[in-house]
């Protein structure tokens, strides 16, 4: 029976790997993330699906450390200064999104004629956004650490906080129950939990300034590896588990530790520990809430379910651009800001239990509140992909940038990112006067700032080549990454400026080639020559001498060179056979 019993749960554990390892990839390749992938490979497997598992709570409740794993990884990069500066965004903007959002939507319920107590719960979890959909969704295109991701986190890590307050709201809103006990014990009640959260928060914060850095200073003396992952793990639940037991978010446990533990050295190392674990879980998570989505509850009640999901959604977001613009947002990042976080969360299921608990909703209440909110997490994927795609694109400020005009310098960059920066070193030690331009508005400022005057301009267009002294300059260099771009100005440059000198940045071999055909006068391929002195260095470390390094990469370079201009004649094969003939040729230390 035991051994039946193993195979049953073996069978799920593979059920759900599969269902992932089909689902994200095919949603991924076709456009629609890994996040609407995995809701929907849930739904699939789900009880309202396949029926291959009855209790998506619990694996819910399993996977909730997928995102208790997430904020500890977030709080590794929030050092308590940079937590500090980014105060008034999680307090100021946070609490104004927050009551803003939080009265219309309750408007919401009350113009759908629900009493207000259930409007107000109902609206209050949809408040909460999903920290686990949007952070993802951050985390995919890398925004996390810019700074309208960074607003969006502080706003986030506000929510979190609030789900205590609003528990101990919905506690106050429960009907009166004669045979409760008086009310002086239950004021009691409620000041020994705010005191039991407030130990707990202050026993965590205590480990973490006076305990756990010793603890890993001595696990790292052992030198046991899977020693270490477990008790980053340790640290983790444990965390958690202290703040779920005072009464408060797992989520928001998890982040202290990792504020406290991200000015340790071993915060890498922490890092890459609890990594492996926050992906599987938080992707299960997803899963269960996939699962969760109850069909036969939206069959019965799709009407009110589809108007509720639309009006909350389009509500939410109005709101957030409203607020994000009051705040003094651009268009582009408050319309973006409206566009991820209109959705409700993953505390609206703890919140909604509560309140059935409390008897302040129904279950029908509950079970269409909960659809509602997992529709609109599921809809959010599409909706950003929708944005991303339909959406105008922002325009760059030119706030400090001016446009190229009569500039005269006898040498001009165009480019002026890693590459170009160093490209131009030499002749200003040569004493050339510059000229310099960049379609990248950040790069122009970032360059002011350290005394480098770059105007605005598309190198591909005569009229800017020509207001930046294309037909005065000497020698022009093409210094930018984009391989169709760098290749269009040169062909444009040697028709429109034949006289001058032109320098370009090739990308790889191919892109050689075809700066070679558009007859530039010197071209180098951007990784060439680091890459051959970093060649020289490994020769010298396997014992040769300087000379016999020099002679070995000089052989390289002669290759190099045949092989080259026998495909630029045409003979690709004959180039590639000259490298390959000449591999082995030399013995070690030759």
């Amino acid at each position: 029976m035991a051994a039946e019993g193993s195979a049953g749960d073996l069978v799920k554990v593979v059920t759900l790997l599969g269902a992932a390892v089909v689902a994200v990839p095919l949603f991924k390749r076709i456009g629609l993330g890994s996040v609407l992938g995995y809701l929907a490979a849930g739904l699939a497997i789900g009880p309202f699906g396949l029926k291959l598992f009855s209790d998506p709570q619990a694996i819910l409740h399993t996977a909730e450390l997928g995102v208790v794993m997430f904020l500890f990884v977030i709080g590794l990069e929030m050092r308590p200064s940079h937590l500090w500066s980014l105060r008034r965004e999680i307090f100021g903007l946070g609490s104004l999104q927050v009551v803003v959002c939080g009265l219309l939507l309750t408007g919401v319920g009350v113009a759908f004629g629900f009493p207000l107590a259930v409007s107000f719960v109902s609206a209050m979890g949809f408040v909460l956004t999903s920290t686990a959909i949007v952070m993802q969704l951050l985390g995919e295109r890398g925004d996390i650490a810019a700074p309208r991701g960074q607003k969006i986190v502080a706003i986030l890590l506000f929510e979190d906080l609030l789900i205590v307050p609003l528990l101990a709201i919905v506690a106050f809103l429960a009907p009166v129950d004669a045979s409760a006990p008086a009310g002086h014990v239950a004021a009691e009640s409620r000041w020994l939990g705010v005191a039991v959260a407030v130990g707990a928060l202050a026993a965590l914060v205590a480990a973490g300034l006076w305990l756990l850095n010793p603890l890993f200073r001595i696990l790292a003396n052992a030198k046991a590896r899977e020693v270490m992952t477990a008790a980053a793990l340790l640290v983790v639940l444990g965390a958690a588990l202290l703040m779920q037991l005072g009464g408060l978010s797992m989520a928001m446990g998890a982040f202290l530790a990792g504020v406290l533990l991200s000015e340790s050295t071993f915060r890498h190392q922490l890092e890459a520990d609890v990594e492996p674990f926050r992906g599987l879980l938080l992707g299960l998570f997803f899963l269960g809430v996939g699962m969760s989505l109850d069909l036969a509850v939206v069959a019965r009640n799709w009407p009110i379910i589809v108007a509720g999901v639309l009006s909350m959604m389009v509500v939410k977001a109005l709101c957030i651009y409203g607020v994000a613009r009051l705040a003094k947002s651009s268009h582009a990042d408050a319309l973006d800001r409206a566009v991820l976080m209109a959705q409700g969360g993953e505390f609206a299921f703890v919140l909604f239990s509560a309140a059935l608990g409390a008897k302040v909703i129904d279950p029908v209440v509950n079970a269409n509140m909960t659809a509602i909110v997992v529709l609109s997490m599921a809809l959010t994927p599409l909706v950003v992909l929708a944005h991303g795609r339909f959406a105008p694109k922002a325009q760059a400020s030119m706030d400090g940038v001016e446009t190229a005009h009569d500039l005269m310098g006898s040498v001009l960059i165009i480019g002026f990112g890693r590459f170009g920066q160093i490209a131009s070193q030499g002749v200003l030690a040569r004493g050339a006067s510059i000229s310099i331009i960049d379609s990248d508005t950040e790069v122009i400022r970032i360059a002011g700032s350290v005394g480098f005057k770059v105007y605005y301009g598309d190198g591909g267009r005569a009229d800017v080549l020509h207001a930046a002294g294309a037909h005065h300059a000497r020698a022009i260099l093409v210094c930018i990454d984009d391989r169709a771009a760098a290749t269009r100005i040169a062909e444009l440059v040697k028709a429109e400026f034949p006289h001058a000198q032109l320098l370009v940045r090739a990308y790889d071999r191919e892109h050689a080639m075809e700066l070679l055909k558009a007859n530039v006068d010197y071209q180098i391929r951007e990784t060439f020559e680091s890459a051959m002195l970093f060649s020289r260095e490994a020769i010298l470390a396997l014992g040769a001498t300087p000379d016999q390094a020099d002679e070995a990469v000089a052989e390289v370079r002669r290759r190099d060179t045949e092989r080259f201009s026998l495909e630029a004649a045409g003979g690709l094969f004959a180039g590639a056979a000259v490298l390959f003939s000449n591999v082995g040729n030399k013995k070690d230390g030759a």
